[in-house]
């Protein structure tokens, strides 16, 4: 992999040696200076037909692209759950802007609200567009089979715990990718009125993601199991369990409480005046 950086050597046939001084591999542009030019030169890396210092092309991909990562982690879970990790989940919800969402890998037990956190396998789009890579040792652009082998590298462990039967889970999930993949996503994310709860379970929310894909017009496709009376609660952590200490002095009878007839009569009780 060629590594594009300020002080990079490079070449161009009408130019000859130069030095890059930014880069820019959102876009594929860098700046170089080329000789003793004083002024640097902007050159496109699908166009322009720059090379490293050894006279190896330096490709940029043209086409634009997916500003969310969750649908090649859709593919990389799909192709993990043939291999028999039917326990590994993917968990994908908006963020409180509405401009990213963020996704979650988890395994071991389906437990969509408390759910196993580990390392690495949680992202964010905010932060995939800056570097768009899952965060594992994963490189840009990576195939399915690309992200597997880096998320065994980099979590062995937390893979392993994958390994294990859900073929409800599986069947869903396979379902919903051959429905979307390769150009939309599904989002947990249920949209409540400004008052009040839910009295319908919504259709799964689907989103595309690229910019230039048209919005999702397909049938409306089920939840996931064990999803059944979620939608209809609020989503909150349960709160701490309160520890109450012993009392330290017994409170006393309200007023005009009536004892019971039954209770014996306290033996250091004063005797009622005849």
């Amino acid at each position: 992999m060629t590594i594009l950086a300020p002080g990079t050597v490079i070449f161009h046939r009408h130019r000859g040696y130069g030095v890059i001084t930014a880069v820019n591999l959102l876009t594929g542009w860098i700046a170089a200076r080329f000789g003793s030019e004083s002024r640097t030169l902007d050159l496109n890396l699908s166009t322009d037909e720059v090379q490293t210092a050894d006279g190896v092309p330096i490709l940029f991909r043209r086409a634009p692209p997916d500003r969310m990562p969750q649908a090649r982690l859709m593919a990389m879970v799909r192709a993990l759950h043939g291999a028999g990790y039917q326990r590994l989940y993917l968990y994908v919800w908006p963020k409180a802007s509405g401009l990213h969402w963020r996704w979650h890998l988890f395994t071991g037990r389906r437990d969509w609200m408390q759910r196993s956190w580990r390392e690495g396998w949680y992202g964010s789009g905010a932060d995939y567009n800056v570097n768009p890579v899952m965060g594992w040792g994963d490189k840009p652009g990576a195939s399915t089979e690309e992200l597997i082998a880096a998320l065994a590298r980099f979590d062995p462990h937390g893979l392993a715990q994958a390994l294990g039967r859900d073929e409800d889970h599986a069947a869903w999930f396979g379902a919903i990718c051959d429905a979307l993949l390769p150009g939309y996503m599904y989002s947990l994310d249920m949209a409540r009125p400004a008052h009040g709860l839910l009295t319908e379970m919504p259709p799964l929310p689907v989103v595309p993601v690229r910019a230039s894909l048209p919005a999702y017009a397909g049938p409306a496709l089920p939840w996931p199991p064990g999803w059944q009376g979620l939608w209809s609660k609020v989503h909150a952590l349960p709160a701490p369990r309160l520890e109450l200490g012993p009392l330290a002095t017994p409170l006393p009878p309200a007023a005009g409480a009536q004892s019971d007839p039954d209770e014996e009569p306290d033996a250091e009780q004063a005797p009622a005046a005849e």
